[in-house]
């Protein structure tokens, strides 16, 4: 039995598949095969990133904390060390939001944890 391609069911999933790749440039938004191999690669692509964003954010939140600890001459490594020795517990993100936004408070919990 030959193959429809003309039926409603398959028009339905052609104009979904069109509409998911709207934006994307040349043959890829408009050629329903094309549109079809670019969106399964933009899903595959998406789902990828979704776990590598996060190795990211924590190497950003890393290099920043490292950054302010530097002008106090004091080592990422050392800084992080001695944080979990007085049992100070903050988490790098917020660590890395107040050497951005509020350098004094981050200078505070140096002094601190040096002790």
């Amino acid at each position: 039995m030959a193959r429809s391609t003309t039926g409603k069911i398959h028009h339905k999933r052609s104009k979904r598949i069109l509409k998911d790749v709207k934006g994307f440039i040349g043959g890829r938004s408009k050629l329903f095969r094309t549109a079809k191999d670019a969106r399964r690669r933009a899903l595959q692509n998406s789902y990828i990133h979704r776990k590598l964003k996060k190795r990211d954010f924590r190497a950003l939140w890393i290099v920043r904390i490292s950054a302010a600890a530097k002008m106090n001459n004091y080592s990422y490594s050392r800084f992080i060390s001695d944080l979990a020795a007085s049992n100070v517990i903050i988490n790098r993100k917020i660590l890395a939001d107040l050497a951005v936004t509020d350098i004094n408070a981050f200078n505070k919990i140096i002094e601190k944890v040096k002790r």
